[in-house]
This record gives structure tokens, C-alpha cells and sequence, in this order.
């Protein structure tokens, strides 16, 4: 890509939360960061980071967001949300970012305009990767370069606010699911335990959860009543006050 085709100190960094309903744990997707000295005798650099891209003349901020997310996991037309932008001065001068930054001949003073992404972390297949892109729970972070922690957890704070006014929460599961695997779901984001018993009762009553004429398969024990989300009811009878009180 032409050095011309880029707004060099413009970037665009992707903070891709993933739900992962076997281990019920709310997790990111990184990438991995390696350099090593010209002789390779030394590894400079071997953390991990967001993914991210300056941003092209003929772009806007969206599409340049689409774009990276299209190429580290081959999805489109994912939930996302432009939530900051990070723009301190010191915010690229740890002194690994320093070598990385040469080694690249990026723009030592350059601002990067934050998005997070919510998907199923089954939707992406990490075997044919070219990135090394691997999911790491938000509780369990890795070492990470630039300034990428705090854009995550400033993410991640956003994400709980958002997930008790909107139903995005249902961006994170199948189409299909159980209650209670909406329940583990929000356990997860907000770090609670929730009443099993109140949480089900107002779930079902809302009119936007459907209950379907299926039921959970492959499993051993009593199979799970499921449901689903209804967007076009929640868009008839959306209101100001919250999805649910927990």
C-alpha cells in the first residue's frame, strides 16, 4: 500500500470482544508483536497489541475500522461502537514501542481513534490466522504494547455501561440460546452473580425474548428451553429505561 494512501498520523485501533459459552468468559482479540535483532541473537520485541491501521485518504473512520476487522477475522457487518480517542503524546514512547515504531517508520506523534467490536468467539477461525490472533480473557490480559491496556479497558468499561441500556449483549451469543446463558453472559461483563430465578422471570417476560418450539441438542442432561432476540419487536416498543434491571 502507498505511503500516499495514508493519513500517517491517523489510526484506527479494534478492540474485538469475543463470548466464549463453553468457558463463559467475555474475551479479546490480540495479536501478536515479534521482532527480532537483524543477527536474530535478540528478541527486541514479543508482546501483543490491538489490531489496528492508519486510516486511507478515501476513508472514512468506519471504514477503516470494517476494514481491519474484515482482515483479522474475515468478518463483516459486526456490531461496533466509536467509542474514544487516545491522543497523549506520551502514548507511543515505551521504549519497546520506540524500536517497533522504527523498525515500521510510523509517526511518532500520531492519534488513533478507538472502536470495539462484539461477535462469538466460534465465528472466527484462528488455525488460517496470518496474524497469530489469539483470545485472551479481559480478566487474564497479557503483556501488551503502545498504550493498548488502557483502550481496552476503557472499552470494556463502556461495554458494561452500554450492555444495561441496549440489548447488545445478544451480539455476543448464537442466534439461539438459553436464559441461562444469557445470565452467565452478563455475569461475565459485569463481574456479578446474578438471582438465577428473578433474572429468568424478567427475562421471559419480555416480549422481544421469543421462546422457541426447540430445545437444546447434544446435551446429556435435561435439555434447555431456547429462545431468541427479536430486534423488530425491540425497535417497536424500545424505550429510554433499561433492557433489565439485574
Amino acid at each position: 500500500m502507498e505511503e500516499l494512501d495514508k493519513i500517517l498520523n491517523i489510526s484506527v485501533d479494534c478492540v474485538v470482544f469475543g463470548y466464549d459459552i463453553t468457558t463463559k468468559s467475555l474475551n479479546v482479540l490480540l495479536i501478536k508483536r515479534f521482532l527480532e535483532s537483524e543477527n536474530k541473537k535478540e528478541i527486541l520485541v514479543d508482546d501483543y497489541v490491538l489490531t489496528g491501521y492508519h486510516v486511507l485518504n478515501k476513508e472514512t473512520l468506519d471504514d477503516t475500522a470494517s476494514r481491519v476487522l474484515k482482515e483479522l477475522t474475515g468478518l463483516t457487518n459486526q456490531y461496533k461502537k466509536q467509542f474514544k480517542a487516545f491522543g497523549s503524546p506520551d502514548r507511543l514512547m515505551n521504549e519497546k514501542d520506540q524500536i517497533w515504531i522504527k523498525s515500521e517508520g510510523f509517526n511518532l506523534r500520531t492519534i488513533t481513534i478507538a472502536y470495539y467490536f462484539l461477535l462469538n468467539t466460534e465465528e472466527v477461525d484462528l488455525k488460517k490466522n496470518k496474524h497469530q490472533a489469539k483470545w485472551f480473557p479481559i480478566n487474564t490480559l497479557p503483556i501488551l504494547g503502545f498504550d493498548h491496556e488502557k483502550i481496552i479497558l476503557e472499552a470494556y468499561e463502556d461495554l458494561k455501561v452500554k450492555c444495561l441500556r441496549e440489548p447488545i449483549i445478544f451480539e455476543l451469543l448464537p442466534d439461539k440460546f438459553t436464559i441461562n446463558e444469557v445470565q452467565d453472559l452478563y455475569q461475565s461483563i459485569l463481574g456479578i452473580e446474578i438471582d438465577n430465578r428473578n433474572f429468568r422471570r424478567k427475562l421471559i417476560n419480555k416480549k422481544y425474548i421469543i421462546a422457541l418450539d426447540e430445545k437444546q441438542i447434544g446435551i446429556s442432561k435435561k435439555p434447555a428451553q431456547l429462545y431468541m432476540f427479536s430486534k423488530d419487536i425491540y425497535d417497536k416498543i424500545h424505550k429510554t429505561n433499561y433492557l433489565i434491571s439485574i
